[in-house]
């Protein structure tokens, strides 16, 4: 009898003890997860013609990576969108908010020779929706080809840093920096950049990275 009485007293402790363990389990907070970053562009950030090491995102999330910035890439961008493909596919895409955007898109409009207007009111727009959802956004800014003449280029060019201001957004002036028409930073179209170009694009483009995943709420 007294061994029975020990047998159930050790089997009550124990369930006390997994309950309590239960709830206090249930009671921590969940492991944050690190945020997410979207790119949501064209070609240039999709990484055509390029190995996914070798690309914007890969060679991007491997300096992060490299800095010891938590934060994760996830790649939204189609080769061959303008700004009004973009922001024709944005609702879909911000379905799931992500905690920041890198945004890059104008390029083909411009290579299109469409209304710089145009792209801009499709990239007033886009910020406008990321700004209702509180995304910081680090906008990566293109300039025209100056054969399209001086009305054309400034209009188009004025576009990111305005919008920029506009928006309170972080802005890199010129994605192709240092890389442009360099036929050893491109591939044989001399538009998008190869694996060495995109190494100097991401090393300009770095401390933007790291002010916006200051900028992600925590």
């Amino acid at each position: 009898m007294a061994a029975l009485i020990k047998i159930r007293w050790w089997q009550r402790t124990m369930g006390a003890m997994a309950l309590i363990g239960t709830i206090a389990a249930l009671a921590q907070p969940a492991l944050a997860e690190e945020p997410t970053i979207l790119l949501y562009g064209d070609s240039l950030l999709a990484g055509l013609g390029l190995s996914a090491d070798e690309s914007f995102m890969g060679q991007l999330q491997a300096a992060m990576d490299e800095r010891g910035l938590a934060a994760n890439l996830v790649n939204a961008s189609v080769s061959g969108d303008t700004t009004a493909d973009g922001l024709a596919r944005l609702d879909w895409t911000l379905a799931d908010p992500p905690d920041a955007v890198i945004l890059g898109l104008g390029a083909n409009d411009m290579l299109q020779g469409l209304p710089p207007a145009e792209a801009r009111s499709n990239l007033e727009v886009i910020m406008a929706r990321l700004d209702a959802l509180d995304v910081p956004v680090l906008l990566l800014g293109m300039m025209a080809n100056r054969g399209l003449g001086a009305d054309y280029v400034d209009a188009f060019d004025a576009t990111y840093p305005e919008l920029a201001q506009e928006h309170d957004a972080l802005l890199y002036p010129f994605f192709l920096e240092g890389v442009a028409l360099d036929p050893a930073l491109n591939q044989p179209d001399l538009r998008h950049p190869n694996a060495e170009g995109v190494a100097v694009i991401v090393a300009g483009v770095m401390p933007l990275v790291e002010a916006l995943i200051q900028q992600i709420e925590p």
